[in-house]
């Protein structure tokens, strides 16, 4: 039961910080697009979630010597690549269940997009 309770903390959390990241973008810095309705925006947080849980180590035992000299600098790529490559999976006509879409304009509304996401993120991990 707590495993269940985690995952619906971690989806709220993702859903606010990808409905946070496109409000930011929309009124602050454009080029980070999310199109989805409430059940894919909650489909496309469940995603995140499944690829911070299975992504995000690898890429972080893969970049550990860059983001040790970078002395933890080297997260926001991996948070970024991770962000990417949710937009590419919301995108293929494969899976066309996710009911949504991300796209990203640029490489700094890619950056922007990743820190407001990481923040939002630190701070339910903190909460749970």
């Amino acid at each position: 039961m707590h495993w269940l309770f985690k995952l619906i903390i971690v989806t709220a959390g993702n859903v606010l910080a990808l409905w946070l990241a496109n409000w930011a973008s929309m009124h602050y810095f454009p080029g980070f697009i999310l199109s989805a309705p409430i059940l894919g925006l909650v489909i496309i947080a469940l995603v995140l979630a499944a690829l911070n849980f299975i992504l995000k180590p690898v890429l972080t035992l893969i970049l550990g010597p860059i983001i040790i000299i970078t002395l933890g600098l080297g997260l926001i790529v991996v948070n970024a690549i991770v962000i990417w490559v949710l937009a590419y999976l919301s995108n293929l006509p494969q899976l066309d269940f996710i009911h949504g879409s991300i796209t990203i304009q640029s490489i700094p509304a890619l950056l922007f997009a990743t820190i407001i996401i990481s923040v939002v993120n630190f701070a339910i991990h903190l909460i749970g």
